[in-house]
């Protein structure tokens, strides 16, 4: 008996390092194929020869179909240039061999194995027959009713995480918003005054806290505002450029130019002093306004005064500042709250920003910023049919700042998705939530697949501009496996 159960475990054993040796010397040899029997080249094929002594049976299988998947990878990058893969399945679905992670394959190779290894010992020790494990699908196929309870489950199971998961992980308290825009409202009083009475004659307009915050679209936690500071100009002096006919073509990078020099000299506008080459400074307008917020003011004694941490932030290319200890719970775990002073300029329909992070080295250009029509829109739609579209917005923007590959995916992009989404979907109620999230999984997606996402209200801006090659695969690899397991975006 105790030998008829030696012979199955040998016999279960010798499969699996039949079927490891097999993946070892396929991946050596193409190893000493290509790179030649060098210092590193050897030190891999010996790891790769003593792989079953080393890591045991069920790690020189992992070891064996982890290799084998490089190599598909690197046979995939030896492609001439020409040549592109015929599906996203080719780079996506592959790389889920390598990441399909040890633990995984370790669990359900080994560990089956063992298990039968274990149950053939026992019985063989009984002079019991061993019996042959029934075929599941054929179990699974005799009840078709059973298995379509046991999927409907499972699609409440992940309604009922999401749900959870807007409850606790999306939405701030309303104490937390509620301190946060008193600050907010607070620091930029300071800053209003203060620019009064250091230039009484620089004409500005209302100064207004606007972004997430305001527009109650900030998740995980309350972390920061901007503060528009809007300058007047007169109409008749001042003319804005579309990017479209810049020099530059890009349909958001604009220009604001000076108009009837002839008949009305430099000196007539208080911001002529900000002119480069005729065109208004951006860059210009940006340092007065830091040399008078950032570092003429007493942030020591404001500090004091709001009872809670003020200072600038240096050597950044915003003009932001950091404030800390809006509570004292956010003191003690050092939470940081941020607010970026934006100059703006609205003339006609155009509102242009000074956001020298986004135009770079420019000094004369403007940044044609489109959150509030973005915004504007989707509370319209959503007031229009009571519809889920920023509350699938806000979740998803979470699922984003919490899974570090997703990170790159900004509200911008997010937006847009969901308003292109609009046009063709009409079902946007509480019960459908969980299916628009999913579809907005799927269609961001295709757009990575293509590297394009047009602006809903720009069109030929593709968002996806700034992002690199390896960002986009990362991202698109990490919504193709939430595609069959979208729980593992609400971890």
């Amino acid at each position: 008996m105790c030998g008829r159960a030696s012979d199955i475990k040998w016999s279960c054993t010798k499969s699996l390092l039949t079927f490891s040796d097999s993946l070892t010397e396929e991946v050596m040899y193409y190893s000493g194929k290509r790179r030649g029997e060098d210092g590193i080249a050897a030190v891999i094929d010996f790891l790769l020869s003593n792989a079953r002594l080393v890591l045991g049976v069920g790690g020189a299988v992992v070891l064996g179909i982890a290799t084998l998947a490089v190599k598909r990878l690197i046979e995939r990058a030896g492609r001439p240039p020409d040549e592109k893969p015929d599906k996203m399945t080719d780079s996506w679905e592959e790389l889920s061999l390598v990441s399909a992670s040890p633990k995984l394959l370790h669990k359900s190779i080994e560990g089956v194995v063992m298990k039968r290894i274990a149950a053939a010992t026992k019985k063989a020790e009984l002079s019991q027959p061993i019996p042959l494990p029934s075929p599941e699908p054929q179990r699974c196929d005799a009840d078709p009713p059973q298995r379509r309870k046991h999927m409907d489950l499972c699609v409440m199971t992940f309604v009922d995480l999401l749900q959870q998961y807007y409850r606790t992980r999306v939405c701030l308290s309303a104490e937390e918003v509620s301190v946060a825009q008193q600050r907010a409202l607070d620091i930029a009083t300071e800053i209003k005054a203060f620019l009064h009475s250091k230039h009484p004659g620089m004409p500005l307009g209302d100064m207004t806290l606007a972004g997430s915050l305001i527009d109650n679209l900030q998740v995980v936690k309350a972390d920061h505002a901007c503060l528009i500071v809007p300058l007047q100009l007169e109409s008749s002096l001042w003319t804005p450029i579309a990017g479209e006919d810049t020099f530059l073509g890009h349909p958001q990078y604009c220009m604001v130019r000076r108009e009837n020099l002839e008949y009305f000299p430099r000196g007539r506008s208080y911001w002529d002093r900000h002119l480069l080459a005729g065109y208004l400074s951006s860059r210009l307008v940006s340092e007065q306004l830091g040399k008078t917020v950032m570092e003429s003011m007493n942030w020591p004694l404001l500090t004091g005064t709001l009872e809670c941490e003020v200072r600038p932030v240096l050597g950044s290319p915003e003009l932001k500042l950091e404030i800390q200890g809006l509570t004292q719970s956010s003191y003690e775990s050092g939470e940081r709250f941020f607010i970026t002073v934006l100059p703006t300029v609205r003339l006609g329909e155009m509102t242009l920003m000074a956001q020298r992070e986004i135009t770079g080295s420019f000094d004369y250009i403007w940044y044609q910023s489109l959150y509030t029509s973005e915004t504007a829109r989707l509370a319209e739609l959503d007031k229009a049919d009571s519809g889920v579209r920023r509350k699938c917005l806000k979740t998803l923007k979470a699922v984003c700042c919490n899974c570090p590959s997703l990170r790159k995916l900004n509200a911008s992009h997010l937006s847009n998705v969901i308003l292109h989404m609009s046009e063709n979907e009409e079902d946007w109620t509480e019960s459908a939530f969980a299916d628009r999230f999913l579809q907005a999984i799927t269609e961001l997606i295709g757009y990575l697949e293509t590297g394009i996402l047009p602006s809903y209200f720009k069109p030929n801006v593709n968002l996806f501009q700034g992002l690199t090659e390896d960002d986009i695969d990362e991202m698109g690899y990490m919504l193709y496996c939430a595609v069959t397991e979208p729980e593992i975006l609400l971890i």
